[in-house]
């Protein structure tokens, strides 16, 4: 062995990485610096991290040990941030739950995690009473009233947030990883191939992924973030600890609506945001009285659906500028970005939105994103036409599924973390992704489980077939649209009798937008063509 090579790892050399640091460091470096603006309410570093220590150590005070998971459902508000660190710095794993599913998903998700306390904001005190109702050993509650609130929501009789924070010691110094391997998150997919996948996600990565983020996005401590992408998402693509690494602001926004976010980004200078497709078209489309001048130029960043032109020339008017990013939950957000090139400012707009439409280059922080021939595990041609499905490798892919070993030998197959996305290579390297190989809807930056959908269609008494595909819609980038075969004795079904069946069945972003009747088209072996059924559904379109 070289000697180079017999030097040993010492406490002086060799830090496990972990995103706690970023918060640690810009309480030193930024103590007096707003770190949180929530209505009123103002937060500095030093209180930022003086709150995610009394979070720490009263959770290790009251039983939760490192390994455990604790769970939060709540909006973007603060204690929502507070968890990312105060979780975390107890040694245990957050569990971030998607505020717009229904109870049955949500218990579903606690008791597959094993959640041992769940913070939750009253507005959801209803579905979190009933989903917590059919757990047969439901996880202790601390209840958070939010004065941004409309309302004062459903009290489940636990203890309030604040008072359970101040149990709390805030010069407790936090648990640090021992081992960057170790777990940090634990996200639940929407369910695209059935029950929602636990994906959990390491410090390493998250580190990793919020240094890219804040490369790639061109985040400074001068920058001033503002929360429309959801926390839960991700957690928040990483962003809930990428601002904090630069000492930037976050503006925590509880509602995703046109007024209130050009009132934030007028009033407090925001310089950057996230957001799904639906979100820029709200804006452009927003009524004349809620918008507002401001004079810097705000970047948004926005994935799910590549933006359209007139998106893009909308968003420029407003003072946005848009970059496309593309990644999934397995991946801790952003995965790959549309990087722009010399010159792409000077192209007519439809030139510009026809590149901008490429999921683009891997993000700083991923070794390596190509399109792979799957039979022989190599990239596909760079001719920008030979399909292939979408593959990542590197430090910002999941650890893999929690307890689902079938699915993590597919989704690592052969050395790649597999996305089941069908895209293409661009002579110049760039992926641009052509189709979704798990027919999943994206709609509004939710994600839709066509089987889901399809299994509750399934279950009415007058419906023999059933398919759903995605339908492009103006307003949400894409919506469920079902398609159905009706039973031959059965009576006679209406549009307005399967959406209702539905939306009793499932939560609202999930339920059909429209409904078509007859027979399906299928292959010689029996099997729907639902790439015909989109088809349709554009041609319609036109």
């Amino acid at each position: 062995m070289r000697d180079h090579e017999t030097l040993p790892r010492l406490p002086a050399n060799h830090v496990p990485l972990t995103p706690l640091s970023f918060l640690l460091r810009s309480a030193r470096v930024y103590p007096d610096r707003v770190a949180v603006i929530h209505g009123a309410r103002r937060f500095t570093y030093a209180e930022l991290l003086e709150r995610c220590r009394r979070l720490a150590s009263v959770l290790a005070s009251t039983g939760i040990a490192p390994g455990d998971t604790v769970a939060v459902l709540a909006p973007n508000i603060p204690e929502m941030l507070e968890a990312h660190y105060g979780v975390p710095m107890a040694g245990a794993v957050l569990l971030t739950v998607n505020i717009r599913l229904d109870a049955a998903a949500v218990g579903f998700i606690l008791r597959h995690s094993g959640a041992r306390l769940l913070i939750v904001d009253r507005e959801w005190g209803a579905v979190a009473r009933a989903a917590l109702a059919d757990l047969p050993d439901p996880p202790r509650v601390v209840e958070i009233a939010d004065p941004e609130a409309a309302g004062p929501g459903e009290t489940l009789g636990a203890i309030d947030y604040e008072a359970f924070l101040a149990c709390g010691d805030p010069d407790a110094p936090g648990r640090t990883p021992a081992d960057e391997w170790e777990s940090i998150a634990l996200s639940y997919t929407s369910g695209t191939t059935g029950d929602p996948k636990g994906v959990v996600t390491h410090h390493r990565g998250a580190y990793l992924n919020a240094c890219g983020n804040a490369l790639a996005f061109g985040l400074n401590p001068e920058s001033v973030y503002l929360w429309t992408l959801p926390m839960f998402h991700c957690n928040g693509w990483t962003y809930t600890w990428a601002v904090t690494l630069q000492g930037g602001t976050h503006v925590c926004l509880r509602r995703v609506e046109p007024a209130a976010i050009f009132a934030a980004v007028a009033e407090h200078g925001v310089t950057h945001l996230c957001a799904a497709p639906v979100v820029l078209t709200m804006l452009i489309h927003a009524p004349a009285e809620q918008r507002r001048a401001f004079p810097q130029t705000c970047r948004i960043a926005t994935g799910g659906a590549a933006p359209p032109s007139a998106v893009i020339a909308g968003m420029e008017k407003l003072g946005f500028a848009v970059t496309h990013l593309y990644g999934l939950t397995e991946c801790y957000g952003p995965a790959t970005i549309c990087v722009p090139q010399p010159g792409l400012d000077a192209l007519p707009l439809e030139e510009r939105a026809a590149f901008m439409a490429r999921q683009g280059v891997n993000h700083p922080t991923l070794e390596q994103a190509t399109v792979l021939d799957t039979a022989t595990m190599r990239s596909v041609p760079a001719d920008g036409a030979t399909m292939g499905e979408v593959a990542l490798r590197g430090n910002t892919v999941m650890k893999g599924y929690l307890r689902n070993p079938a699915a993590n030998e597919a989704a690592f197959a052969g050395g790649w973390f597999h996305t089941g996305d069908l895209g293409v290579l661009h002579p110049d390297g760039y992926i641009e992704v052509k189709d979704r190989a798990k027919d999943i809807v994206i709609s509004g930056g939710e994600n839709v489980s066509t089987l889901e959908v399809e299994e509750v269609l399934y279950a009415h008494p007058a419906i023999m077939e059933a398919a759903v595909v995605a339908r492009p819609d103006p307003k949400w980038g894409e919506v469920p649209h079902a398609f159905v075969t009706p039973a031959p004795d059965a009576a006679p079904i209406t549009e307005a009798e399967v959406v209702a069946w539905c939306r009793a069945r499932l939560a609202g972003f999930k339920v059909p937008k429209g409904v078509s009747f007859g027979p399906l088209p299928k292959t010689s072996t029996g099997k729907i063509q639902k790439y015909e059924l989109r088809q349709r559904l554009r041609d319609a379109a036109r």
